[in-house]
């Protein structure tokens, strides 16, 4: 009986909280209109139609309603409907808006479109700020569908079990659908606290959508909008700079206010900018909707081909404010033939305007996801979801979960490892790993196909690696196990470190390491194994000089508090000099290879010091201002912002050395700050500083070394950490020293105003390095180059001119950025 009662409440529930009124919205040609705005005359409750133009808004109770239905391109309509029982079915008929250029005088010496604009722009201020602070119910859904997937990409077939599933014959499909219920409190420019109630994500009941309030926020009355570069908003204060506008005639909206639709024209096409319409309100000039196009190239994400963005606004007349109520984002991209789609909706409801906020309204934590907010059932979904799903959603929704449900079972899982976990004598090659999915564990083996390296030390260099992990979800702790191996043929020795590392929840993650290992004098690894290989084998430059480092270390790290987080360890060390064992070369072989001592370099037989043993202990701190971040009931994600610099010290002590003069005692300092400066680009600078203390004898290797670079080459991905033609060792100090990096992108800002030029679509940059020691007269590197440099799709080269001076110029050249560099030295 008990039973029978909870099920008979629970749909008496269910039937009050779904009580809707519902229809279709389509065109005089009975064409659906996706999209449409629904709400309530003189409130903030509203909805918006789906793809499908079927839309459901919900109501508390029966009674008389004016309906109001809003869409760009087509008459407001407004209905007034008596409900006496619900649910209630009413459509729409929707005309196409006709536009009037009457309504405004056009003068013989002003363009009507910017006298409106220039309105616009000298109220937005008033405009911005009367929806400046406001709590307001959130929901969002995204959505992401492929075309034509290949079966095998570069001849390797795509055997992603998940992705495939899910496709037709076509390789088309859904491959992301997701959903967020949650309640915002915002207050301009960007403070923002999010409590997430409900997260929904097709195929993963375990998941928790990212398609949140965060990021989503674009207010156009501000001077630049965040598309990951600064684009320039048409109602910024020098938006005449940056656009032309043409007046295409007015329209009454259902409250008599007359609307101007202006349409806004790039004045040079490479620059961030928007192109499509914006809809003003004479008198108020107010932002009405707007309805934007924002090209791939100019946000310079040219695999995005298009991004359309649709924002409407409703009016109360009550309070006289015009808030957004809708948002649309319709995606284009594509790479490879494979064409990409996506629609993300969000729907902003039941607004409460504040003056102000109480003090400690906003804090580090942006964003709240609830626990088992990603637990909600259908019943309260059908409830809660302001946007009716499609049938291709439902279907979505359907098939992948029941696909989900056969996946986590014990029997698949037990199928799918035993298929996986098959052994084949190719596999010895080519790298092994065995999983327990039940148990989330994996056991790998990285094989042999990795690419070999060569230097003069150990000639060719094989690599090969064992590893275990494990993962608890309940605890969200885990364990990682693992051994690397390193043969070098020239040398004739085999080397192995191997690790064990453990997070112990909220304490901190320890890692205990140890082997032995070859390691460069210079701990940062300035220059590169595959860059090396290249500079050896084909120039017969080995500028990588190496030490024999045997060692045991024992690490701990952990956030103390938000933004703030500490660490240290402690190491034993025996370290022994190398020296070349091969002369091998590929192509040019006109000269001697230089040793493998950094202090000598024609000195073969010296070592640069001489086998100890030491131990090392160090403590560092990391401050990060300003650092905000995001609650998961499964833990935390701290979200970087670029307000404010990061500051780091370090403390290092060795001691008990085998001979005292290596024991030492250093301090350090950094801070790094990262800004975009408007639509005028990217600032970044790195400053550091150190001293050494008891050190005029110690290892050179404990020396502090400055990431120089020989080659001509890096990896094009900003260069805030090194130099680009100091000799690898020149500077190396055991006193004090100061090093600055200072880089500036100007993101398009100057190329794109020269004609011809800015069809390139490369980026300026400029910058600056320099290092300064009591040993050395200052050392200053001054750049300037182009970033963003390719064809289409691809560009991943970057080019820069520089020029060096110490007490006078010094030296210059070319440096060439690949930004593959990094991908190839993981492989």
């Amino acid at each position: 009986m008990y039973k029978l009662i909870t099920c008979l409440l629970l749909l008496f529930t269910t039937l009050n909280t779904s009580a809707q009124i519902k229809g279709k919205i389509t065109t005089t040609n009975g064409e659906p209109v996706p999209f449409v705005s629904v709400s309530i005359e003189n409130t903030y409750t509203g909805t918006t139609a789906n793809e499908e133009g079927v839309y459901e808004l919900g109501i508390k109770k029966t009674g008389t309603y004016v309906i109001v239905f809003q869409s760009i391109g087509f008459k407001t309509k407004k209905e007034t409907i008596n409900i006496t029982s619900l649910p209630h079915t009413l459509n729409i008929v929707l005309q196409d808006e006709t536009y009037t250029l009457s309504e405004v005088v056009i003068s013989n010496t002003e363009n009507p479109a910017n006298r409106i604009i220039r309105e616009a722009i000298a109220h937005k201020k008033e405009n911005s700020e009367k929806t400046g602070r406001f709590e307001a119910d959130f929901y969002s859904k995204g959505l992401f569908r492929v075309k034509n997937v290949p079966t095998k990409i570069m001849g390797v077939k795509v055997e992603d079990e998940e992705m495939t599933s899910v496709l037709d014959s076509t390789g088309s499909g859904i491959v992301y659908l997701s959903e967020t219920v949650s309640k915002i409190t915002f207050e301009q420019p960007n403070n923002l606290k999010e409590r997430i109630v409900a997260s929904k994500i097709s195929g993963n009941d375990n998941g928790f959508s990212y398609n949140t309030a965060l990021g989503t926020y674009y207010n156009f009355y501000d001077n630049y909008i965040e598309f990951n570069i600064k684009m320039v908003s048409p109602l910024a204060n020098n938006a005449f700079n940056y656009y032309k506008y043409k007046f295409e005639g007015t329209f009454f909206d259902d409250n008599n206010n007359s609307i101007s639709k202006i349409k806004v024209i790039p004045r040079r096409d490479k620059e961030p900018v928007f192109e499509g319409y914006i809809y003003i309100v004479d008198d108020s000039w107010a932002i009405y909707a707007v309805d934007f196009d924002i090209k791939g190239y100019r946000m310079q994400q040219p695999i995005l081909e298009n991004l359309n963005l649709k924002q409407n606004f409703s009016y109360n007349t009550t309070n006289r404010i015009w808030a957004k109520n809708s948002q649309t984002f319709d995606i284009k991209a594509g790479i490879f033939g494979v064409g990409i789609s996506g629609t993300f909706t969000h729907v902003y409801n039941n607004y409460v305007f504040r003056d102000h906020f109480e003090k400690g309204t906003f804090g580090k934590e942006i964003v709240y996801i609830e626990e088992d907010s990603n637990k909600k059932d259908s019943i309260y979904w059908q409830a809660m979801r302001p946007i009716p799903l499609t049938d291709e959603e439902v279907t979505d929704y359907f098939k992948k979960d029941s696909i989900q449900t056969v996946h986590k079972s014990p029997a698949y899982l037990d199928s799918i490892d035993k298929k996986s976990n098959k052994f084949h004598l190719t596999d010895i090659i080519s790298g092994y790993s065995y999983r327990n999915s039940a148990k989330n564990t994996r056991y790998s083996y990285e094989g042999l196909l990795q690419i070999p390296m060569y230097n003069t030390v150990q000639g060719w260099v094989f690599k090969s690696g064992l590893s275990f992990r494990h993962y608890d979800e309940d605890t969200k702790k885990y364990t990682s196990v693992g051994a690397d191996f390193n043969y070098g043929v020239a040398e004739d020795r085999l080397r192995v470190t191997g690790w064990f590392s453990h997070r112990f929840g909220k304490v901190g993650i320890f890692t205990l390491s140890g082997g032995s290992k070859t390691e460069q004098f210079n701990a940062s690894q300035p220059i590169s194994p595959f860059v090396n290989s290249v500079s050896t084998l084909f120039f017969k430059d080995n500028y990588m000089k190496l030490y024999d480092k045997t060692f045991a270390r024992l690490n701990y790290s952990k956030e103390i508090f938000t933004g703030l987080n500490m660490g240290g360890s402690v190491q034993y060390l025996r370290r022994k000099q190398l020296f070349n064992n091969t002369d091998y070369v590929l192509i040019k072989n006109d000269h001697d290879y230089t040793s493998n001592n950094p202090l000598a370099p024609n000195d073969y037989t010296t070592p640069t010091f001489d086998t100890h043993h030491l131990m090392e202990a160090t403590v560092n701190a990391t401050v990060r201002f300003g650092q905000k971040y995001i609650t998961r009931p499964d833990g935390k994600i701290n979200v970087s912002t670029a307000n404010y610099p990061t500051i780091a010290v370090q403390y290092t002590k060795a001691f008990a050395a085998s001979e005292s003069q290596y024991e030492y005692d250093f301090i350090a300092a950094r801070t790094f700050y990262n800004v975009t400066l408007g639509n005028k680009g990217d600032f970044g600078i790195n400053l550091k500083a150190g001293k050494f203390f008891n050190a005029d004898n110690i290892a050179f290797m404990d020396y502090k070394h400055f990431n120089g670079n020989q080659t001509h080459v890096n990896s094009g991905n900003g260069n805030l950490n090194a130099f680009n033609l100091l000799p690898y060792y020149s500077h190396s100090t055991n006193d004090s020293y100061f090093e600055s990096h200072a880089e500036h992108n100007f993101k398009g800002f100057i190329m794109n105003k020269v004609p011809l030029l800015n069809k390139l679509q490369w980026n300026l940059v400029v910058g600056y390095h320099g290092i300064a020691t009591p040993d050395y007269k200052p050392y200053h590197e001054f750049t300037a180059g182009f970033d963003n440099i390719g064809f289409g799709k691809f560009r991943v080269f970057r080019v820069d001119y520089v020029r060096a001076y110490q007490g006078g110029f010094a030296t210059d050249g070319i440096m060439f950025g690949l930004k593959f560099l990094d991908i190839v030295d993981n492989l």
